[in-house]
């Protein structure tokens, strides 16, 4: 039946930025699908364990700062450590500072970077490797509207070049791995009601804007992009690699 090809019964899913917002909704998806979910972040927290505990999710914590260099390494070492295997990754962990980009300090842009880029770089490098041997895998980067289009009021110049890299990272490694049984997708979520984005929502300068400049009149919801995490994570997609898939209430179609 084709539903049971959303299933994901004995695969392992590592959702880095795993505890809360859009990686804690995905995490919570792969899990009720069957997956073991192995959530990572740099500190645990307690009430992403119970709603994934009262889910009856199987799941880890491992604490991981992806700031440092050889933090992807180990991370997906020690997922292989526990879990035996490594079927999925979902590279979630992100962060966003907006600034006038003619006072934008060089620790700043780096810092972006290296948390939205390299960080992503260095998991997906490091998954290659167990999902070669295990015959296949999938890797899923999140991405923004904001690699797509320059949002507004704010100013976020590093931010959106930040998250076109990852688009185009994406497509470029699903098309040099697909041979390998390796699908690499993206999702590019607009407006989503997590703690990433409650400074802007509760913007009375901004978010009118927001709201104005999307169809749908209104934020969405991690859940709303944990369904289709889950889609391209699992056979249902089995023939689409290097696609990045825009979740934002039709935001990109002004």
């Amino acid at each position: 039946m084709i539903f049971d090809r959303f299933r994901l019964n004995g695969q392992v899913a590592l959702v880095t930025g795993g505890t809360r917002g859009i990686g804690l909704a995905i995490a919570e998806a792969l899990g009720e699908a069957g997956a073991k979910v192995v959530i990572a972040g740099r500190t645990p927290n307690a009430a992403a364990d119970a709603r994934l505990s009262k889910a009856g999710i199987d799941f880890e914590f491992i604490a991981a700062d992806l700031v440092k260099e050889r933090a992807a390494d180990e991370l997906v070492a020690e997922t292989l450590s526990r879990a035996g295997r490594l079927d999925i990754l979902v590279n979630n962990a992100g962060i966003a500072i907006h600034g006038d980009s003619g006072e934008f300090s060089d620790a700043i842009w780096r810092e972006i970077m290296t948390v939205n880029v390299d960080a992503v770089f260095r998991a997906c490098r490091a998954a290659l490797a167990p999902m070669r041997r295990q015959g296949g895998g999938v890797i899923l980067n999140i991405g923004s509207m904001s690699g797509i289009v320059s949002n507004i009021p704010q100013n976020q110049v590093a931010y959106n070049t930040s998250k076109a890299a990852v688009h185009m990272m994406t497509k470029s490694l699903a098309s040099e791995v697909a041979a390998e049984n390796i699908r690499v997708n993206a999702i590019a979520p607009g407006y989503i009601e997590t703690d990433l984005s409650r400074g802007g929502i509760d913007n009375p300068d901004w978010f009118p804007t927001w709201r104005s400049m999307t169809p749908m009149g209104r934020v969405g919801q991690p859940e709303e992009v944990a369904g289709a995490a889950l889609f391209l994570c699992s056979a249902a997609a089995s023939y689409v690699t290097g696609e990045v898939l825009v979740i934002d209430g039709g935001y990109t179609t002004r």
